[in-house]
């Protein structure tokens, strides 16, 4: 080896398993895609290898991305999104990466692991708030083909969730469900609830005294157990129980899931709290971990920095109130703040697939 050179040795995990190779692309061999001195080696299934000789000096900085042989097929991160260079300080010799999946011809899912989209009823009725609204099940790409039963995960504010033209845009859940798919995480249900439109706020508000006056969440709480998940249990193979129930949303969806699980702790085991409009009712987190006692699951909390209405110390606040607990559950909790998180569907969508893991594979 030159003594102009050092050596880097990457060891490289990577969670999507296929027979494509690994190449390394950097700074110094002009970002080529394929590079065969930058090929890695196979060390098991999901395990690679690479001995790179690297300048010494100049660049301060070497920069490195991965890809299956084409930028059409480059590396993604936790969240389906691909990964931006890393750079790597002169004085490293050793690196390991984890890889969470790779962009299939410049998509960043297989096209053939999307889920089914269901539309169980455009007027599915709502007996609690006399209303109706439009329901949907995304069921497993292979739902069709197996006899597995399902946990479950309810979503609020259906329009966003897959609904290409959406005012607000969307989180794109399709596609975050077929990312993780092809990393074996897929295996549940997503039934997402359309909002009422210009009485959103009211059916997302707590019935109780709030900066926005008393909502009628409890009986929008009440349809979701007393009558959509009984509906959605008949129709569906799922697994029913609460360990198995998950329940979320962002913004007042947030909110109002955060209220459902407090009104019916019987029900889920599973929170995904989005940026929750906590501001509206600023005790509602202290008073759900103080009056809800029979509540036992896990509680995932996400907000970005950027938000805005002290979005970063509502989080805070009730974290500290989970690990304060009174009853002593100690169940786990997980907060996520990303430092240029904004208030919209594209931030959402992003945090989904890691949201997702946590609640339904982690131990």
């Amino acid at each position: 080896m030159s003594t102009t050179q050092r050596l880097l040795k990457i060891r490289l995990l990577s969670h999507q398993i296929d027979e494509r190779p690994i190449f390394a692309t950097t700074n110094t061999n002009n970002w080529s895609e394929n590079d065969p001195r930058f090929h890695f080696k196979r060390v098991s299934e999901k395990e690679f290898e690479l001995e790179l000789q690297v300048p010494i000096g100049r660049p301060d900085f070497l920069q490195i991305k991965f890809t299956k042989g084409s930028w059409d097929d480059a590396a993604l991160d936790p969240n389906g999104n691909e990964m931006p260079p890393i750079s790597i300080p002169q004085g490293v010799n050793q690196l390991s990466i984890t890889i969470y999946g790779w962009k299939h011809n410049g998509l960043p899912y297989n096209p053939e692991l999307l889920p089914i989209i269901d539309i169980i009823d455009e007027n599915f009725e709502i007996p609690q708030l006399i209303k109706t609204r439009r329901i949907a099940a995304l069921l497993p790409h292979d739902y069709h083909q197996t006899d597995k039963k399902y946990p479950v995960l309810y979503l609020q504010d259906g329009q966003n969730l897959f609904d290409d033209f959406a005012p607000f845009g969307s989180w794109e859940l399709p596609k975050k469900l077929a990312f993780m798919s092809e990393r074996g995480l897929g295996d549940f249900i997503v039934v997402a609830i359309d909002h009422a439109e210009e009485e959103r706020m009211a059916e997302f508000t707590p019935t109780r005294k709030t900066k926005l006056g008393v909502g009628d969440g409890q009986n929008y709480a009440r349809f979701l157990s007393e009558t959509l998940k009984p509906h959605i249990d008949r129709h569906f193979r799922t697994r029913p129980e609460r360990e198995f129930t998950g329940i979320g949303g962002s913004s007042m969806g947030g909110l109002i899931s955060i209220y459902a699980a407090m009104q019916h702790p019987e029900v889920y085991s599973k929170l995904m709290i989005f940026s929750p409009s906590l501001w509206v009712s600023p005790a509602l987190s202290a008073d759900f971990i103080r009056d809800t006692k029979d509540f036992h699951g896990r509680i995932y909390l996400y907000g970005g920095a950027r938000e805005g209405s002290e979005m970063v110390e509502h989080l805070q606040h009730f974290e500290k109130c989970i690990k304060n607990d009174p009853h002593r559950r100690n169940f786990p909790v997980h907060v996520s703040i990303r430092e240029d998180g904004e208030h919209n569907e594209a931030a959402w969508g992003y945090e989904f697939p890691r949201a997702a893991e946590w609640l339904y594979y982690s131990e």
